[in-house]
């Protein structure tokens, strides 16, 4: 009887949940442009993704939360593996909605090398089709100096498949 209550609630969440603004619909693709966005990292500058055209490979890798065990293993990960990315002159970034001061304790606290970028609205998640119902979509972007997106995966890569979309000679 419960169950019968429940069930269009349930049918309503499911469809929400997979429309293509915040369901597992990738807006963007490998060859597209990356879209341009201005976010505040945690000390509070500026950074825009047009600010490496012509320079450096940039890592975006969209996640949920701040501290989360997910999250945190991700990250940890990349920084452990930092001088694979330096190596290859990459730039990386964490970003999701949580504010600077929240990125900056998480920052010190694991000693990441690379900087989070606040996304307030999930506006920059939306345009990168990386906005769920409730939580940003774990998702990593690779983008060329020429701006083009040549890798993208949702979830959580390994490293060694990341740097593997970056040529070694891009210095």
């Amino acid at each position: 009887m419960h169950f019968r209550l429940i069930l269009p609630f349930i049918t309503v969440f499911t469809a929400l949940s997979t429309c293509s603004a915040g369901g597992s619909t990738m807006s963007l693709k490998i060859g597209d442009k990356a879209p341009d966005f201005a976010l505040e990292n945690a000390m509070g500058d500026t950074v825009r993704l047009s600010d490496f055209a012509g320079k450096n490979y940039v890592v975006l890798i969209f996640y949920p939360g701040d501290e989360t065990p997910g999250c945190t293993k991700q990250l940890c990960a990349v920084r452990d593996d930092f001088s694979g990315f330096e190596a290859k002159n990459i730039k990386v970034f964490g970003i999701n909605p949580a504010d600077t001061a929240s990125h900056r304790k998480f920052a010190q606290r694991h000693g990441f090398p690379f900087p989070l970028l606040v996304d307030p609205h999930r506006i920059t998640a939306k345009i990168y089709g990386c906005d769920g119902l409730l939580f940003i979509k774990r998702t990593v972007f690779v983008v060329n100096p020429g701006g083009t997106i040549v890798y993208l995966k949702r979830g959580m890569p390994a490293d060694s498949e990341i740097l593997k979309a970056v040529p070694e000679a891009t210095k």
